[in-house]
């Protein structure tokens, strides 16, 4: 990843590195949570000090990051709120630092011969915050409530999923599939496979969404929606050993020109900063983490609109954008240029697209005369406040080819009506923030319902290609490959315009040890606060 950058010194500079933190709170982090303005969530038994054999003591952190949508998997609305979920809740996988899913509540699984059945083995003695055991009964009851519950945002990633077994009711899960999907332990990393205690779903589904029960890290203690959260280590956690931190407290992510003074204050232990602010956080003597991450700016083009209903408008403006200067300018050079949805170093990620659409304004405007806008065409672009600098400079960029934006700026609250509901708008400035399984990342982009596929077309080339990695176990030697040329037929077919990946950068206070650095979830094994 490229280290240089540019210190802030303008308004301007800080207001476009605050698009790589708030944009996330734009049309990657939107909803609201039910409930009161104040609760205090008795989030079932357990001793509040957290405390036990082989971890604990470790301090409490102060974590200036984001809040939730929900803290029910199932009603979670933002892909972003999984950070969060993963204090609570523990899933059957999770995954590593390269993304690749490993055990957890679940310590080993196999699929049959025909690749429609999976079972996974549980650990055993586990136990929720409520004290209620993690079984398989438990298991299947959660799984099912996720893909049959009205109102489920992870159903769909549940379809394949006829029924499910639970064998001997205490450690074996059975999953039996419609269709061969060896993309299911991946799945199961994030939201799709936190499991919820079903004791207090069944007493009161709607009480998850601020009081969750989960055996994750963590128990919720109190919570003040959209302002603060604190949670107390869970004793029961299965990988207890590793977490030292007797508590945890969550709060929003500060403005870049309040993250450091936050940190100094002790207000905040660890903060995501802005790349404005990397070098004045050193310099205040704070530690900066860069770790990569799965996030990419995107743009969304909207095939069923003019002009973008013309295939040479969008190789025109793929060849009329310059990633180069825009992630140099908008990350402070902290940013890699991207033509894919997967960065560099991940399994998905295709080599052979690294320089897919080289700027070459001299091609694009011979496309745009190809088109029949020989002299120039006005196209509107949406965007948040957040992502305002972003469209500005495209702006500006494709004025040399011909194309006169005209910016239109839209409330960050209404941004999921108008974007992924509607699917109203031609163009639009958006991030994606990657997903726990490939196939799922490909459904949201590039699947005929995806939430980042306005057009809602897909190519049958790209459909027959996702088959395959599905077809594909995920140790086989020929995975990467079937899925890199999944990834070469979607970045070549469809018309989303991918920018450039950004780093999560975390500052943080001498007392607390190294972050993990993890692509999708940041985690907080072996993390001390002195």
């Amino acid at each position: 990843m490229n280290a240089a950058h540019l210190r802030a010194d303008s308004t301007a500079q800080d207001r476009r590195s605050e698009a790589m933190v708030l944009g996330r709170r734009g049309f990657l982090g939107l909803g609201a949570v039910a409930g009161s303005s104040l609760l205090l969530a008795a989030c079932g038994g357990g001793s509040d000090s957290g405390v036990a054999a082989g971890g604990g003591n470790g301090g409490t952190l102060r974590w200036g990051w984001s809040t939730v949508t929900s803290w029910d998997p199932v009603t979670s609305s933002a892909g972003w709120d999984v950070h969060a979920l993963s204090l609570v809740y523990a899933a059957l996988t999770k995954l590593d630092q390269k993304g690749n899913p490993v055990p957890a509540l679940a310590e080993s699984w196999k699929y049959d011969a025909t690749g429609k059945q999976i079972t996974f083995v549980l650990r055993s003695g586990l136990t929720f915050s409520d004290g209620t055991p993690v079984n398989a009964t438990a298991v299947r009851k959660s799984l099912e409530r996720g893909r049959d519950f009205t109102g489920s945002l992870v159903a769909a990633q549940l379809v394949d999923v006829q029924t499910i077994t639970a064998n001997d009711g205490a450690r074996t899960v059975t999953l039996n599939l419609s269709n061969v999907n060896y993309q299911i332990p991946s799945l199961l990393a994030g939201k799709t496979g936190m499991i919820v205690s079903p004791t207090a779903f069944e007493k009161d589904a709607k009480g998850i969404a601020t009081k969750p029960v989960g055996a994750g890290p963590f128990r919720l203690t109190a919570y003040v929606p959209n302002q603060s959260a604190n949670l107390v280590r869970f004793p029961g956690y299965w990988d207890k050993a590793n977490i030292h931190l007797d508590a945890f407290e969550l709060y929003p992510a500060p403005e870049a020109a309040t993250a450091i003074a936050s940190l100094q204050s002790g207000r905040l232990d660890v903060a995501q900063i802005p790349a404005s602010q990397v070098s004045a956080a050193k310099s205040a003597g704070l530690e900066v983490q860069i770790i990569p991450s799965l996030v990419t700016t995107v743009l969304d083009v909207n095939i069923t609109k003019a002009p973008f209903d013309n295939p040479k408008v969008v190789e025109a403006f793929k060849y009329g954008i310059d990633r180069a200067a825009l992630a140099k300018t908008q990350t402070f050079g902290y940013g890699v240029v991207n033509y894919q949805p997967f960065p560099p170093g991940y399994v998905g990620h295709n080599p052979s697209l690294d320089n897919a659409f080289p700027y070459d304004p001299e091609k694009a405007k011979k496309l745009l005369a190809e088109a029949g806008h020989a002299t120039g065409l006005e196209v509107p672009i949406t965007t948040t406040g957040a992502s305002t600098a972003i469209a500005e400079q495209v702006q500006a960029q494709l004025a040399k080819i011909g194309v006169k934006l005209t910016i239109d700026t839209i409330p960050a609250a209404q941004a999921t009506q108008i974007m992924y509901i509607q699917h109203s708008r031609a163009l639009a400035v958006d991030g994606f923030a990657g997903r726990d399984s490939a196939v799922q990342a490909f459904q949201v982009l590039f699947g005929e319902q995806g939430l980042m596929n306005p057009g809602r077309r897909t190519p049958p080339e790209l459909t027959a290609a996702l088959a395959t990695v599905r077809k594909t176990p995920l140790d086989d030697p020929s995975y990467p490959k079937v899925l890199q040329t999944a990834t070469k037929i979607a970045v070549e077919t469809m018309p989303n315009i991918f920018l450039f990946t950004t780093p999560r950068i975390l500052a943080r206070k001498k007392n607390v040890s190294a972050l993990g650095s993890f692509l999708a979830v940041q985690r907080f094994e072996g993390v001390r606060v002195s």
